[in-house]
C-alpha cells in the first residue's frame, strides 16, 4: 500500500476506534501500535516506551497539572457566584444586563481557571436560574453561557495553548499574550450581542430594575479582587520575565489554594481532597492522551504518513487563503467530533510544515485554531458545553440550548474572518511586548 492509502485506513480505523467509546489515550495508542506492528517492523516496536517517556518528560508539560490545580481550586469554591453577582450589581441597569454580567463573568472565570467546562458549570449554575426568573429566554439564557464558557481555552492562562505550544514548540508566554486581545473581544462580541437580543424583549416585557448603592457594589467586587489580583500577579510575573511559564503556573495555584481556603474557608480535609482528586484525574487523563498522540504521532512518521499528507498538501499550490480556509474547515468538522486536545496532539504534525512552507505565522494560527475548536464545544453531537448546561439547567431542553448557542457560533465564525483580515489582533501584543520572533 501506499503511504497515502496507509493514511486513510488510519483515518477510517482512528476514528472507529475513537466513536467505540474507548477512551481517547487508549484508542491512540491501540491505532499506533496496530499500525506498527502491521506495516512497520520490530524495532520501532521497540521504540515505543522511550517515544512516550521522552514525550512526557518535557518540564513545559508541568504547567498543565498546576494549572488544573488553580482551576479546581476556584473551582470548588463560591467564586464564580461571586464574579456573576459583582458584575450584575453593576450592570442591572444595561437592557440585558444579567446576560452580560454572565458573559463577563464567563471571561473573569476563564482568565482563572482556563477550562472551558468548569466555566459553563460555574457561571451557568448560578446564572442561567437567575436569567430565566427575571424574564430572560431560556435560548439566550443558555446560549449565552454555553458560548461564554468556550471562552476557557482562548483566555490565559489556557491549557489548549500550552498544548498547542508543546505540539508546536512555541513560545506559551507568546500564545499566552496573543489571546488577550481576541479574548477580550469576543467577550465584548458577545455581550453587545446579549445587549443588542434583549432589548426588544426588556420593551416587550419591562422588568422592575434592581438598583444597587454604590457601597453595595464595592461590597461585591472585594470578594472579587483577590482572585483578580491572581490574572495580575500571572501577567507580572510571566510577561515581565520574573519567571518561567510552569514558576507562574506554581505561584497561581498557591495563590488561589491559599485564597479559597482563606476567603471560602475550604481547609477541610474533604473539601481539600476533593480540589486534589480532581486536579489528579484531569491531569492524567490529559498526560495519558499526550502520551498516545506521542506514539501515534511517532506512527505516522515511520510509515512516512506525516510527510507525504504534507508535501500532498504542499504540492496542490492553492492560493494560501484558499488553503487556510480548507484547513479550517477540516478543523471544525473535527471538532465536532472530537475533544480540543486530541486535534492539537493528532493534526499538528501534519499541518505545521504546511503552515510554515506557506508563510503563515504559527502563534498567529494558534488563536485562530483555539477559536474554532471553540465552535467545537457547542456543536453537536459531541459539543461538550452543550451537554454540560443541560446538566446545570435541566429545565431547558438541549435543542433551546443548541439554538441558543448558534447565534454566537456565527459571531465566532466572522470573528475568524477578521482575525484573518486583521492578524495585528492576535500578533500585536506579543510582538510589542517580546519582541517579534517566534
Amino acid at each position: 500500500m501506499s503511504e497515502l492509502q496507509i493514511g486513510g485506513l488510519i483515518l477510517v480505523v482512528t476514528l472507529a476506534v475513537l466513536f467505540s467509546g474507548l477512551p481517547i489515550a487508549w484508542g491512540l495508542a491501540l491505532v499506533a501500535v496496530g499500525f506498527l506492528a502491521v506495516f512497520g517492523s520490530a524495532g520501532a516496536l521497540n521504540t515505543l516506551a522511550i517515544t512516550m517517556m521522552s514525550e512526557l518528560s518535557s518540564f513545559a508539560l508541568l504547567t498543565i497539572p498546576l494549572f488544573i490545580l488553580l482551576g479546581s481550586s476556584v473551582g470548588v469554591s463560591r467564586a464564580g457566584a461571586d464574579i456573576f453577582e459583582s458584575l450584575h450589581r453593576w450592570l442591572a441597569r444595561v437592557p440585558g444586563g444579567l446576560v452580560i454580567a454572565n458573559i463577563y463573568a464567563c471571561g473573569l472565570f476563564s482568565a482563572i481557571c482556563g477550562s472551558s467546562p468548569a466555566t459553563a458549570a460555574a457561571i451557568g449554575k448560578i446564572g442561567v436560574p437567575e436569567m430565566m426568573k427575571r424574564g430572560v429566554k431560556p435560548r439566550l439564557a443558555t446560549g449565552a453561557i454555553c458560548a461564554g464558557g468556550t471562552l476557557g481555552i482562548l483566555i490565559p492562562p489556557s491549557v489548549t495553548l500550552i498544548l498547542y505550544g508543546i505540539a508546536t514548540e512555541t513560545s506559551i508566554g507568546r500564545l499566552f499574550l496573543a489571546g488577550v486581545i481576541p479574548g477580550i473581544l469576543l467577550t465584548t462580541i458577545f455581550a453587545i450581542y446579549a445587549w443588542a437580543a434583549s432589548i426588544r424583549d426588556v420593551r416587550r416585557n419591562p422588568q422592575p430594575v434592581e438598583r444597587y448603592t454604590m457601597a453595595q457594589k464595592m461590597e461585591g467586587l472585594a470578594r472579587v479582587a483577590p482572585f483578580l489580583g491572581i490574572i495580575v500577579a500571572v501577567a507580572v510575573f510571566m510577561y515581565g520575565g520574573f519567571a518561567t511559564p510552569s514558576e507562574v503556573a506554581a505561584i497561581a495555584a498557591f495563590l488561589a489554594l491559599m485564597l479559597v481556603i482563606a476567603i471560602y474557608r475550604t481547609w477541610r480535609l474533604r473539601e481539600l481532597w476533593a480540589i486534589y482528586r480532581d486536579t489528579v484525574r484531569e491531569s492524567t487523563m490529559i498526560m495519558m492522551i499526550i502520551g498516545s498522540a506521542a506514539l501515534f504521532g511517532y506512527m505516522m512518521s515511520y510509515l512516512y504518513v506525516t510527510q507525504t499528507v504534507a508535501d500532498a498538501l504542499v504540492s496542490l499550490s492553492l492560493n494560501r487563503w484558499v488553503l487556510m480556509a480548507v484547513i479550517q474547515a477540516l478543523l471544525l468538522l473535527a471538532g465536532c467530533f472530537l475533544p480540543p486536545v486530541a486535534i492539537i496532539l493528532m493534526l499538528m504534525p501534519i499541518l505545521q510544515p504546511v503552515l510554515e512552507a506557506n508563510d503563515f505565522d504559527l502563534i498567529w494560527f494558534g488563536i485562530l485554531l483555539t477559536i474554532n475548536l471553540e465552535i467545537g464545544l457547542i456543536t453537536p453531537p459531541v459539543g461538550l458545553n452543550l451537554y454540560v448546561l443541560r446538566g446545570v439547567a435541566p429545565q431547558v431542553p438541549l435543542s433551546e440550548i443548541l439554538w441558543g448557542s448558534l447565534p454566537f457560533v456565527l459571531l465566532m465564525l466572522g470573528f475568524m474572518v477578521l482575525l484573518c483580515i486583521f492578524p495585528g489582533i492576535a500578533t500585536w501584543l506579543p510582538n510589542a511586548l517580546m519582541g517579534r520572533g517566534f
